[in-house]
Protein backbone atom coordinates (compact mmCIF):
# COMPACT_ATOMS: atom_id res chain seq x y z
CA UNK A 1 0.00 0.00 0.00
CA UNK A 2 1.63 3.60 -0.74
CA UNK A 3 1.97 6.00 1.98
CA UNK A 4 0.46 9.02 0.71
CA UNK A 5 -2.46 7.92 2.21
CA UNK A 6 -3.91 8.83 6.27
CA UNK A 7 -1.01 8.11 8.90
CA UNK A 8 -2.15 5.36 11.51
CA UNK A 9 -4.42 6.91 14.09
CA UNK A 10 -2.56 7.12 17.26
CA UNK A 11 -5.64 4.65 19.02
CA UNK A 12 -4.85 1.70 16.43
CA UNK A 13 -0.60 2.06 16.96
CA UNK A 14 -1.43 1.61 20.84
CA UNK A 15 -3.23 -1.51 20.31
CA UNK A 16 -1.28 -2.68 17.68
CA UNK A 17 1.85 -2.72 20.06
CA UNK A 18 0.17 -4.19 22.45
CA UNK A 19 -0.74 -7.18 20.23
CA UNK A 20 2.46 -7.23 19.50
CA UNK A 21 3.39 -7.46 23.23
CA UNK A 22 0.85 -10.10 24.05
CA UNK A 23 1.83 -11.83 21.28
CA UNK A 24 6.20 -12.28 22.23
CA UNK A 25 4.48 -13.24 25.98
CA UNK A 26 1.96 -15.72 25.18
CA UNK A 27 1.74 -16.26 21.27
CA UNK A 28 -1.12 -16.82 19.06
CA UNK A 29 -3.46 -18.35 21.96
CA UNK A 30 -3.18 -15.22 24.01
CA UNK A 31 -3.75 -12.86 21.07
CA UNK A 32 -6.98 -15.28 20.44
CA UNK A 33 -8.12 -14.92 23.99
CA UNK A 34 -7.16 -10.96 23.61
CA UNK A 35 -9.64 -10.47 21.07
CA UNK A 36 -12.21 -12.63 22.35
CA UNK A 37 -11.87 -10.86 25.60
CA UNK A 38 -12.29 -7.70 23.66
CA UNK A 39 -15.96 -8.58 21.61
CA UNK A 40 -18.41 -5.85 22.64
CA UNK A 41 -21.01 -7.59 20.09
CA UNK A 42 -23.98 -9.53 19.69
CA UNK A 43 -25.44 -8.93 15.94
CA UNK A 44 -26.65 -11.89 14.39
CA UNK A 45 -25.36 -13.04 11.10
CA UNK A 46 -23.04 -15.70 9.44
CA UNK A 47 -20.65 -15.79 7.50
CA UNK A 48 -22.07 -17.33 4.05
CA UNK A 49 -20.90 -17.72 0.56
CA UNK A 50 -20.28 -19.92 -2.52
CA UNK A 51 -19.57 -23.63 -1.87
CA UNK A 52 -15.95 -24.04 -0.99
CA UNK A 53 -16.12 -27.61 0.30
CA UNK A 54 -17.43 -28.19 -3.51
CA UNK A 55 -15.01 -26.44 -4.63
CA UNK A 56 -12.10 -27.43 -3.00
CA UNK A 57 -13.14 -31.37 -3.70
CA UNK A 58 -11.03 -30.23 -6.62
CA UNK A 59 -8.01 -29.65 -4.43
CA UNK A 60 -7.98 -33.26 -2.94
CA UNK A 61 -9.38 -35.28 -6.21
CA UNK A 62 -12.85 -36.74 -7.07
CA UNK A 63 -12.69 -40.45 -7.47
CA UNK A 64 -16.32 -40.94 -8.79
CA UNK A 65 -16.50 -43.26 -12.17
CA UNK A 66 -19.42 -42.45 -14.57
CA UNK A 67 -22.69 -44.12 -15.00
CA UNK A 68 -24.36 -42.15 -17.48
CA UNK A 69 -22.84 -41.71 -21.04
CA UNK A 70 -23.92 -38.77 -23.05
CA UNK A 71 -22.91 -37.06 -26.40
CA UNK A 72 -23.43 -33.53 -27.41
CA UNK A 73 -21.86 -30.91 -29.07
CA UNK A 74 -20.75 -28.03 -26.70
CA UNK A 75 -20.42 -28.19 -22.92
CA UNK A 76 -20.34 -24.64 -21.11
CA UNK A 77 -18.29 -25.32 -17.54
CA UNK A 78 -19.33 -22.30 -15.37
CA UNK A 79 -22.38 -20.62 -14.66
CA UNK A 80 -21.22 -16.99 -14.03
CA UNK A 81 -21.33 -14.06 -16.68
CA UNK A 82 -18.97 -15.48 -18.99
CA UNK A 83 -20.49 -19.09 -19.27
CA UNK A 84 -24.13 -17.50 -19.17
CA UNK A 85 -23.27 -15.30 -22.10
CA UNK A 86 -21.78 -17.86 -24.03
CA UNK A 87 -24.99 -19.85 -23.36
CA UNK A 88 -27.07 -16.82 -24.27
CA UNK A 89 -25.29 -16.70 -27.48
CA UNK A 90 -25.98 -20.08 -28.61
CA UNK A 91 -29.60 -20.14 -27.75
CA UNK A 92 -29.78 -16.80 -29.82
CA UNK A 93 -28.09 -18.55 -32.74
CA UNK A 94 -30.41 -21.68 -32.69
CA UNK A 95 -27.21 -23.58 -31.75
CA UNK A 96 -29.54 -25.84 -29.24
CA UNK A 97 -27.09 -28.94 -28.21
CA UNK A 98 -25.22 -27.97 -25.31
CA UNK A 99 -25.44 -27.77 -22.04
CA UNK A 100 -24.30 -25.43 -19.16
CA UNK A 101 -22.59 -26.78 -15.65
CA UNK A 102 -22.25 -25.02 -12.39
CA UNK A 103 -20.75 -26.62 -9.67
CA UNK A 104 -22.65 -24.50 -7.52
CA UNK A 105 -26.60 -24.07 -6.39
CA UNK A 106 -26.76 -20.61 -7.15
CA UNK A 107 -25.57 -18.97 -10.99
CA UNK A 108 -23.73 -16.13 -11.52
CA UNK A 109 -20.05 -16.12 -9.59
CA UNK A 110 -19.04 -13.19 -8.28
CA UNK A 111 -22.30 -11.37 -9.26
CA UNK A 112 -24.40 -13.12 -6.48
CA UNK A 113 -26.80 -11.96 -4.70
CA UNK A 114 -29.43 -11.80 -1.54
CA UNK A 115 -32.64 -11.16 -0.16
CA UNK A 116 -34.25 -10.74 3.24
CA UNK A 117 -37.62 -8.89 4.40
CA UNK A 118 -35.86 -5.44 4.01
CA UNK A 119 -34.27 -5.57 0.69
CA UNK A 120 -32.64 -7.48 -2.09
CA UNK A 121 -28.99 -6.89 -2.17
CA UNK A 122 -25.41 -7.52 -4.00
CA UNK A 123 -22.85 -10.13 -2.85
CA UNK A 124 -20.48 -8.94 -5.57
CA UNK A 125 -20.98 -6.87 -8.51
CA UNK A 126 -23.74 -3.85 -8.75
CA UNK A 127 -23.72 -1.64 -11.32
CA UNK A 128 -22.77 -1.37 -14.93
CA UNK A 129 -21.44 2.16 -16.78
CA UNK A 130 -23.73 3.10 -19.71
CA UNK A 131 -22.30 0.71 -22.51
CA UNK A 132 -20.76 2.61 -24.99
CA UNK A 133 -20.77 2.76 -28.74
CA UNK A 134 -18.68 -0.55 -29.32
CA UNK A 135 -20.06 -2.81 -26.70
CA UNK A 136 -22.68 -4.09 -28.98
CA UNK A 137 -23.00 -7.11 -26.95
CA UNK A 138 -24.03 -5.25 -24.03
CA UNK A 139 -26.50 -3.58 -25.94
CA UNK A 140 -28.53 -6.19 -27.34
CA UNK A 141 -29.02 -7.94 -24.13
CA UNK A 142 -29.76 -4.94 -22.48
CA UNK A 143 -32.67 -4.29 -25.37
CA UNK A 144 -33.96 -7.93 -24.71
CA UNK A 145 -34.33 -7.49 -21.13
CA UNK A 146 -36.06 -4.25 -21.26
CA UNK A 147 -32.75 -2.48 -20.17
CA UNK A 148 -32.97 -0.36 -22.78
CA UNK A 149 -36.78 0.38 -24.27
CA UNK A 150 -35.50 1.70 -27.48
CA UNK A 151 -33.37 4.55 -29.55
CA UNK A 152 -34.43 8.16 -29.73
CA UNK A 153 -32.16 9.80 -32.37
CA UNK A 154 -29.89 7.45 -32.27
CA UNK A 155 -29.05 6.94 -28.69
CA UNK A 156 -30.52 4.27 -26.26
CA UNK A 157 -33.39 5.39 -24.17
CA UNK A 158 -32.83 3.47 -20.85
CA UNK A 159 -35.64 2.06 -18.39
CA UNK A 160 -35.84 4.68 -15.49
CA UNK A 161 -36.38 2.31 -13.09
CA UNK A 162 -32.61 1.05 -13.22
CA UNK A 163 -30.74 4.52 -14.24
CA UNK A 164 -28.97 5.02 -10.39
CA UNK A 165 -31.51 7.58 -8.51
CA UNK A 166 -29.69 10.69 -6.93
CA UNK A 167 -27.84 11.26 -4.61
CA UNK A 168 -25.47 9.22 -6.72
CA UNK A 169 -22.05 9.66 -4.04
CA UNK A 170 -20.62 11.41 -1.02
CA UNK A 171 -17.86 11.01 0.83
CA UNK A 172 -16.72 11.66 4.40
CA UNK A 173 -14.34 13.97 5.10
CA UNK A 174 -13.11 16.61 7.57
CA UNK A 175 -15.95 15.85 9.91
CA UNK A 176 -18.75 15.22 7.31
CA UNK A 177 -20.19 14.40 4.50
CA UNK A 178 -19.56 16.16 1.13
CA UNK A 179 -21.15 15.45 -2.43
CA UNK A 180 -18.78 13.45 -5.06
CA UNK A 181 -15.92 11.50 -3.88
CA UNK A 182 -13.12 13.69 -4.58
CA UNK A 183 -11.89 15.92 -1.39
CA UNK A 184 -13.13 19.17 -1.73
CA UNK A 185 -13.04 21.02 1.38
CA UNK A 186 -10.12 22.47 3.03
CA UNK A 187 -7.75 21.64 0.44
CA UNK A 188 -4.58 23.72 -0.74
CA UNK A 189 -4.77 25.12 -3.61
CA UNK A 190 -1.88 23.36 -5.50
CA UNK A 191 -4.26 19.89 -5.01
CA UNK A 192 -7.27 21.86 -6.97
CA UNK A 193 -4.56 22.40 -10.03
CA UNK A 194 -3.46 18.88 -9.95
CA UNK A 195 -7.25 17.68 -9.76
CA UNK A 196 -8.02 19.82 -13.18
CA UNK A 197 -4.72 18.55 -15.03
CA UNK A 198 -5.35 15.47 -14.24
CA UNK A 199 -8.80 15.42 -15.34
CA UNK A 200 -7.98 17.79 -17.87
CA UNK A 201 -5.65 14.81 -18.81
CA UNK A 202 -7.91 12.10 -18.13
CA UNK A 203 -11.05 13.91 -20.87
CA UNK A 204 -8.01 14.16 -23.62
CA UNK A 205 -8.01 10.61 -23.96
CA UNK A 206 -11.64 10.24 -24.15
CA UNK A 207 -12.69 8.80 -27.41
CA UNK A 208 -8.76 9.43 -28.38
CA UNK A 209 -7.23 7.08 -31.29
CA UNK A 210 -3.64 5.47 -31.87
CA UNK A 211 -2.25 5.10 -34.95
CA UNK A 212 -3.99 2.41 -35.95
CA UNK A 213 -7.27 4.50 -35.71
CA UNK A 214 -8.65 2.39 -32.46
CA UNK A 215 -9.79 3.89 -29.36
CA UNK A 216 -7.06 3.92 -27.26
CA UNK A 217 -9.11 2.74 -24.10
CA UNK A 218 -12.37 0.81 -25.24
CA UNK A 219 -14.74 -1.49 -23.82
CA UNK A 220 -14.43 -4.17 -24.36
CA UNK A 221 -10.93 -3.83 -24.08
CA UNK A 222 -9.18 -6.04 -26.87
CA UNK A 223 -11.01 -3.65 -29.42
CA UNK A 224 -8.72 -0.73 -27.89
CA UNK A 225 -5.23 0.49 -29.95
CA UNK A 226 -2.01 -1.30 -29.97
CA UNK A 227 -0.41 1.92 -30.17
CA UNK A 228 2.79 1.60 -28.65
CA UNK A 229 2.70 4.82 -26.93
CA UNK A 230 0.02 4.01 -25.04
CA UNK A 231 0.81 0.19 -24.38
CA UNK A 232 3.68 1.54 -22.62
CA UNK A 233 1.53 2.52 -19.72
CA UNK A 234 1.10 -1.13 -18.68
CA UNK A 235 4.36 -1.65 -18.11
CA UNK A 236 4.55 0.79 -14.91
CA UNK A 237 2.32 1.18 -11.90
CA UNK A 238 -0.69 4.12 -11.78
CA UNK A 239 1.29 5.34 -9.00
CA UNK A 240 4.68 6.35 -10.78
CA UNK A 241 2.76 6.97 -14.01
CA UNK A 242 1.07 9.74 -11.30
CA UNK A 243 4.35 11.10 -9.60
CA UNK A 244 6.26 11.46 -13.58
CA UNK A 245 3.93 14.20 -14.24
CA UNK A 246 3.88 15.39 -10.40
CA UNK A 247 0.34 14.39 -9.73
CA UNK A 248 1.49 14.07 -5.81
CA UNK A 249 -1.58 15.34 -4.26
CA UNK A 250 -2.56 13.38 -1.37
CA UNK A 251 -5.74 13.39 -1.74
CA UNK A 252 -5.73 13.10 -5.91
CA UNK A 253 -3.65 10.01 -5.11
CA UNK A 254 -6.19 8.60 -2.28
CA UNK A 255 -8.71 9.17 -5.10
CA UNK A 256 -6.82 7.28 -8.00
CA UNK A 257 -5.96 4.80 -5.75
CA UNK A 258 -9.76 4.20 -4.12
CA UNK A 259 -10.65 3.96 -7.89
CA UNK A 260 -7.95 1.17 -8.66
CA UNK A 261 -9.25 -1.09 -5.25
CA UNK A 262 -12.80 -0.20 -6.10
CA UNK A 263 -12.24 -2.15 -9.48
CA UNK A 264 -9.45 -4.07 -9.63
CA UNK A 265 -9.32 -4.94 -5.68
CA UNK A 266 -5.21 -3.65 -5.80
CA UNK A 267 -3.52 -0.44 -4.86
CA UNK A 268 -2.89 2.27 -7.78
CA UNK A 269 1.00 1.27 -6.62
CA UNK A 270 0.57 -2.31 -8.01
CA UNK A 271 -1.96 -1.49 -10.92
CA UNK A 272 -0.73 -0.84 -14.28
CA UNK A 273 -1.13 2.87 -15.43
CA UNK A 274 -3.03 1.59 -18.63
CA UNK A 275 -5.74 -0.20 -16.29
CA UNK A 276 -5.69 2.63 -13.88
CA UNK A 277 -6.65 4.89 -17.04
CA UNK A 278 -8.71 2.77 -18.39
CA UNK A 279 -10.93 3.24 -15.38
CA UNK A 280 -11.38 7.06 -16.35
CA UNK A 281 -11.37 7.33 -19.94
CA UNK A 282 -13.08 3.81 -21.08
CA UNK A 283 -16.45 4.97 -20.11
CA UNK A 284 -17.86 6.49 -23.18
CA UNK A 285 -21.27 5.70 -22.96
CA UNK A 286 -24.56 7.88 -23.58
CA UNK A 287 -28.60 7.95 -23.80
CA UNK A 288 -31.34 9.99 -24.45
CA UNK A 289 -31.99 10.13 -21.45
CA UNK A 290 -29.40 9.90 -18.81
CA UNK A 291 -26.47 12.14 -17.91
CA UNK A 292 -23.03 9.96 -19.35
CA UNK A 293 -22.07 9.43 -15.91
CA UNK A 294 -24.95 7.50 -15.01
CA UNK A 295 -25.07 3.87 -13.94
CA UNK A 296 -26.59 1.53 -14.01
CA UNK A 297 -28.07 -0.61 -10.73
CA UNK A 298 -30.52 -2.95 -9.21
CA UNK A 299 -30.95 -3.46 -5.48
CA UNK A 300 -29.58 -7.14 -6.07
CA UNK A 301 -26.55 -5.42 -8.03
CA UNK A 302 -25.54 -7.13 -11.05
CA UNK A 303 -27.92 -10.36 -9.41
CA UNK A 304 -30.57 -8.69 -11.97
CA UNK A 305 -28.59 -9.54 -15.15
CA UNK A 306 -28.09 -13.32 -13.79
CA UNK A 307 -31.63 -13.71 -13.89
CA UNK A 308 -32.00 -12.23 -17.16
CA UNK A 309 -29.41 -14.48 -18.62
CA UNK A 310 -30.19 -17.63 -16.35
CA UNK A 311 -34.22 -17.52 -17.37
CA UNK A 312 -32.80 -16.94 -20.65
CA UNK A 313 -30.97 -20.31 -20.89
CA UNK A 314 -32.97 -22.10 -18.28
CA UNK A 315 -33.70 -25.18 -20.38
CA UNK A 316 -30.09 -25.73 -20.81
CA UNK A 317 -28.80 -24.66 -17.09
CA UNK A 318 -27.58 -27.54 -14.69
CA UNK A 319 -26.34 -26.48 -11.03
CA UNK A 320 -24.95 -28.74 -8.51
CA UNK A 321 -22.78 -30.04 -11.45
CA UNK A 322 -19.14 -30.16 -10.53
CA UNK A 323 -16.56 -30.65 -13.68
CA UNK A 324 -14.07 -32.74 -12.41
CA UNK A 325 -12.29 -33.67 -15.39
CA UNK A 326 -11.81 -32.80 -18.88
CA UNK A 327 -9.52 -35.05 -21.43
CA UNK A 328 -9.29 -34.32 -24.96
CA UNK A 329 -9.44 -37.71 -27.45
CA UNK A 330 -9.31 -38.25 -30.78
CA UNK A 331 -13.31 -38.61 -30.59
CA UNK A 332 -13.50 -35.02 -28.74
CA UNK A 333 -13.80 -34.20 -24.92
CA UNK A 334 -14.56 -36.52 -22.24
CA UNK A 335 -16.29 -34.17 -19.48
CA UNK A 336 -17.10 -35.81 -16.14
CA UNK A 337 -19.60 -34.17 -14.04
CA UNK A 338 -19.92 -34.91 -10.48
CA UNK A 339 -23.66 -34.45 -8.69
CA UNK A 340 -22.58 -33.11 -5.15
CA UNK A 341 -26.14 -34.20 -4.24
CA UNK A 342 -26.23 -37.93 -4.70
CA UNK A 343 -22.48 -38.37 -5.80
CA UNK A 344 -23.93 -39.80 -9.46
CA UNK A 345 -21.10 -39.38 -12.27
CA UNK A 346 -21.95 -38.60 -15.93
CA UNK A 347 -19.79 -38.27 -18.89
CA UNK A 348 -20.07 -36.34 -21.54
CA UNK A 349 -18.66 -36.86 -25.06
CA UNK A 350 -18.69 -33.25 -26.12
CA UNK A 351 -17.34 -31.66 -29.82
CA UNK A 352 -16.63 -28.51 -27.77
CA UNK A 353 -16.00 -27.42 -24.62
CA UNK A 354 -15.93 -23.56 -23.40
CA UNK A 355 -14.43 -23.55 -20.27
CA UNK A 356 -15.74 -20.65 -18.24
CA UNK A 357 -14.37 -21.16 -14.94
CA UNK A 358 -11.27 -18.73 -13.37
CA UNK A 359 -8.16 -20.11 -15.00
CA UNK A 360 -6.55 -21.03 -11.87
CA UNK A 361 -8.94 -23.83 -11.55
CA UNK A 362 -7.94 -24.89 -15.18
CA UNK A 363 -5.06 -26.83 -13.99
CA UNK A 364 -7.34 -29.30 -11.46
CA UNK A 365 -10.22 -30.12 -14.58
CA UNK A 366 -7.74 -30.13 -17.22
CA UNK A 367 -5.54 -33.07 -18.45
CA UNK A 368 -2.86 -31.56 -19.55
CA UNK A 369 -2.92 -28.58 -19.03
CA UNK A 370 -0.11 -26.41 -17.74
CA UNK A 371 -0.59 -23.31 -16.06
CA UNK A 372 2.21 -20.81 -17.37
CA UNK A 373 0.66 -17.85 -16.54
CA UNK A 374 0.26 -16.96 -12.92
CA UNK A 375 -2.83 -14.47 -12.27
CA UNK A 376 -3.33 -12.78 -9.03
CA UNK A 377 -6.82 -12.85 -8.22
CA UNK A 378 -7.78 -10.14 -5.38
CA UNK A 379 -9.64 -11.57 -2.18
CA UNK A 380 -12.69 -9.53 -0.88
CA UNK A 381 -14.72 -9.01 1.93
CA UNK A 382 -18.33 -8.23 1.40
CA UNK A 383 -20.68 -7.94 4.38
CA UNK A 384 -24.83 -6.67 3.89
CA UNK A 385 -25.69 -5.14 7.18
CA UNK A 386 -29.86 -4.88 7.76
CA UNK A 387 -30.58 -1.42 9.80
CA UNK A 388 -33.59 -0.49 11.44
CA UNK A 389 -33.61 3.04 9.62
CA UNK A 390 -31.25 4.61 7.60
CA UNK A 391 -27.86 6.29 8.83
CA UNK A 392 -28.24 9.24 10.03
CA UNK A 393 -25.66 12.09 9.00
CA UNK A 394 -24.29 15.68 8.62
CA UNK A 395 -23.98 17.38 5.36
CA UNK A 396 -24.69 15.71 1.90
CA UNK A 397 -27.75 13.20 2.24
CA UNK A 398 -27.64 9.41 2.42
CA UNK A 399 -26.12 8.33 -1.10
CA UNK A 400 -26.10 5.45 -3.15
CA UNK A 401 -22.42 5.22 -2.69
CA UNK A 402 -21.68 6.30 0.76
CA UNK A 403 -17.45 6.39 1.05
CA UNK A 404 -14.83 7.67 4.23
CA UNK A 405 -11.75 8.90 3.69
CA UNK A 406 -10.32 7.59 6.43
CA UNK A 407 -11.39 3.87 5.94
CA UNK A 408 -9.46 0.69 4.69
CA UNK A 409 -13.20 -0.25 3.07
CA UNK A 410 -14.59 1.19 0.02
CA UNK A 411 -17.49 2.39 2.31
CA UNK A 412 -21.20 1.15 1.24
CA UNK A 413 -24.00 1.20 -0.84
CA UNK A 414 -27.55 1.43 -0.10
CA UNK A 415 -28.95 -1.54 -1.67
CA UNK A 416 -32.76 -0.21 -1.65
CA UNK A 417 -31.49 3.13 -2.65
CA UNK A 418 -34.03 2.68 -5.93
CA UNK A 419 -36.80 1.60 -3.53
CA UNK A 420 -39.85 3.67 -4.62
CA UNK A 421 -42.06 2.86 -1.32
CA UNK A 422 -42.85 5.02 0.98
CA UNK A 423 -42.41 4.90 4.94
CA UNK A 424 -40.26 1.70 4.31
CA UNK A 425 -37.38 2.68 7.46
CA UNK A 426 -35.45 -0.56 7.27
CA UNK A 427 -32.78 -1.12 4.60
CA UNK A 428 -29.85 -3.14 3.57
CA UNK A 429 -25.98 -1.62 3.07
CA UNK A 430 -23.91 -3.44 1.34
CA UNK A 431 -20.17 -2.91 2.88
CA UNK A 432 -16.96 -3.42 0.49
CA UNK A 433 -13.46 -4.32 2.03
CA UNK A 434 -10.51 -5.21 -0.71
CA UNK A 435 -7.77 -7.29 1.51
CA UNK A 436 -5.23 -5.66 -0.02
CA UNK A 437 -2.81 -4.75 2.36
CA UNK A 438 -0.75 -7.71 2.26
CA UNK A 439 -0.10 -10.51 -1.20
CA UNK A 440 -3.39 -12.52 -1.54
CA UNK A 441 -2.10 -15.57 -0.55
CA UNK A 442 -1.53 -14.38 2.71
CA UNK A 443 -4.59 -12.41 2.83
CA UNK A 444 -6.93 -15.15 1.69
CA UNK A 445 -5.76 -17.63 4.19
CA UNK A 446 -5.72 -15.07 7.02
CA UNK A 447 -9.44 -13.94 5.92
CA UNK A 448 -10.67 -17.89 5.88
CA UNK A 449 -9.57 -18.37 9.49
CA UNK A 450 -11.59 -15.21 10.70
CA UNK A 451 -15.04 -16.17 12.36
CA UNK A 452 -17.91 -13.72 12.18
CA UNK A 453 -16.77 -12.02 15.37
CA UNK A 454 -13.68 -11.19 13.88
CA UNK A 455 -15.69 -9.56 10.70
CA UNK A 456 -17.84 -8.05 13.45
CA UNK A 457 -15.22 -5.95 14.82
CA UNK A 458 -13.77 -4.16 11.93
CA UNK A 459 -16.52 -3.55 10.23
CA UNK A 460 -19.03 -1.83 12.93
CA UNK A 461 -15.99 0.36 14.45
CA UNK A 462 -15.85 1.42 11.07
CA UNK A 463 -19.29 2.17 10.48
CA UNK A 464 -19.63 4.23 14.41
CA UNK A 465 -16.53 6.47 13.21
CA UNK A 466 -19.19 7.57 9.91
CA UNK A 467 -22.47 7.36 11.36
CA UNK A 468 -22.01 7.15 15.62
CA UNK A 469 -24.52 5.18 17.14
CA UNK A 470 -25.64 3.15 14.14
CA UNK A 471 -24.66 -0.45 16.06
CA UNK A 472 -28.26 0.57 18.01
CA UNK A 473 -29.72 0.02 14.43
CA UNK A 474 -28.16 -3.14 13.17
CA UNK A 475 -30.35 -6.22 13.02
CA UNK A 476 -28.19 -8.46 11.40
CA UNK A 477 -25.39 -9.03 9.54
CA UNK A 478 -23.94 -11.36 7.27
CA UNK A 479 -20.12 -11.69 6.04
CA UNK A 480 -19.12 -13.23 2.37
CA UNK A 481 -15.23 -13.72 2.05
CA UNK A 482 -14.20 -13.66 -1.37
CA UNK A 483 -11.24 -16.19 -1.90
CA UNK A 484 -10.46 -15.55 -5.51
CA UNK A 485 -12.74 -12.53 -6.07
CA UNK A 486 -11.33 -10.99 -9.10
CA UNK A 487 -8.88 -10.86 -11.87
CA UNK A 488 -6.55 -8.29 -11.03
CA UNK A 489 -4.28 -6.25 -14.08
CA UNK A 490 -0.72 -6.37 -12.44
CA UNK A 491 2.25 -4.26 -14.06
CA UNK A 492 3.01 -5.62 -17.82
CA UNK A 493 0.36 -8.02 -18.34
CA UNK A 494 -2.76 -6.72 -20.13
CA UNK A 495 -0.51 -6.38 -23.27
CA UNK A 496 1.90 -9.07 -22.80
CA UNK A 497 2.51 -11.69 -25.02
CA UNK A 498 1.75 -13.79 -22.33
CA UNK A 499 -1.68 -12.73 -21.78
CA UNK A 500 -2.20 -13.23 -26.06
CA UNK A 501 -1.28 -16.84 -25.00
CA UNK A 502 -3.17 -17.31 -22.21
CA UNK A 503 -6.50 -16.60 -24.36
CA UNK A 504 -5.38 -18.96 -27.12
CA UNK A 505 -7.72 -22.29 -27.57
CA UNK A 506 -6.74 -25.43 -27.87
CA UNK A 507 -8.30 -27.17 -30.34
CA UNK A 508 -11.97 -26.85 -29.45
CA UNK A 509 -11.44 -26.43 -26.19
CA UNK A 510 -12.40 -22.85 -26.26
CA UNK A 511 -11.85 -20.67 -23.02
CA UNK A 512 -13.99 -17.58 -21.81
CA UNK A 513 -13.76 -15.75 -18.10
CA UNK A 514 -12.86 -12.29 -17.79
CA UNK A 515 -9.41 -12.97 -16.55
CA UNK A 516 -8.55 -13.39 -19.90
CA UNK A 517 -9.16 -9.80 -20.12
CA UNK A 518 -7.54 -9.04 -17.24
CA UNK A 519 -10.26 -6.99 -15.84
CA UNK A 520 -13.28 -8.22 -14.07
CA UNK A 521 -16.25 -6.10 -15.16
CA UNK A 522 -19.70 -7.28 -16.57
CA UNK A 523 -18.79 -6.28 -20.22
CA UNK A 524 -15.76 -8.27 -20.17
CA UNK A 525 -17.04 -11.69 -18.76
CA UNK A 526 -20.05 -10.88 -21.73
CA UNK A 527 -17.35 -10.19 -24.18
CA UNK A 528 -15.26 -13.17 -23.64
CA UNK A 529 -18.32 -15.45 -23.28
CA UNK A 530 -19.86 -14.29 -26.71
CA UNK A 531 -16.45 -14.78 -28.29
CA UNK A 532 -16.26 -18.58 -27.18
CA UNK A 533 -19.81 -19.16 -28.21
CA UNK A 534 -19.29 -17.37 -31.96
CA UNK A 535 -15.67 -19.90 -32.20
CA UNK A 536 -18.09 -22.70 -31.11
CA UNK A 537 -20.33 -21.59 -34.52
CA UNK A 538 -17.67 -21.16 -36.31
CA UNK A 539 -16.39 -24.95 -36.37
CA UNK A 540 -20.20 -26.18 -36.70
CA UNK A 541 -19.89 -24.38 -40.33
CA UNK A 542 -16.65 -25.44 -40.98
Amino acid sequence: MSTEFPPISRRKFMVTTALGALATVSGVWGIRQFLKKKSRYSIPGAIVGANGKVGHLLRSGVSARPTQFKTIDTVIVGGGISGLSAAWWLKKKKHPDFVLLEMDQEFGGNSASGLNRASAYPWGAHYVPLPGPDAHYVREFFQEAGIIQGYKNGLPVYNEYYLCADAHERLFFQGGWQDGLIPQHGIQADDRQQYQAFFAFVESLKGKRGSDQKLIFNIPMELSSRDPEYLAFDRVSMLEFMRARGWTSRYLNWYVNYCCRDDYGMPHDQVSAWAGLHYFASRSGIAANADSQTVLTWPEGNGFLVKKLRDAVSDHAQNDSLVFSIESTAQGHQVDVLSPVDQSCVRYLAKNVIYSAPRFTAPKVIRGYVDEVQLDYAPWMVANITLKKRPESSGAPLAWDNVSFYSPSLGYIVANHQDLKINHPETVITYYLPLDERSPKIERIAAYQKNHDDWLQEIVPDLEKMHPGITQTITQIDVWVWGHGMVSPGIDYLWSDRRKKFNQSQGTLHFAHSDMSGISIFEEAQYRGVEAAKAVLRSAQA
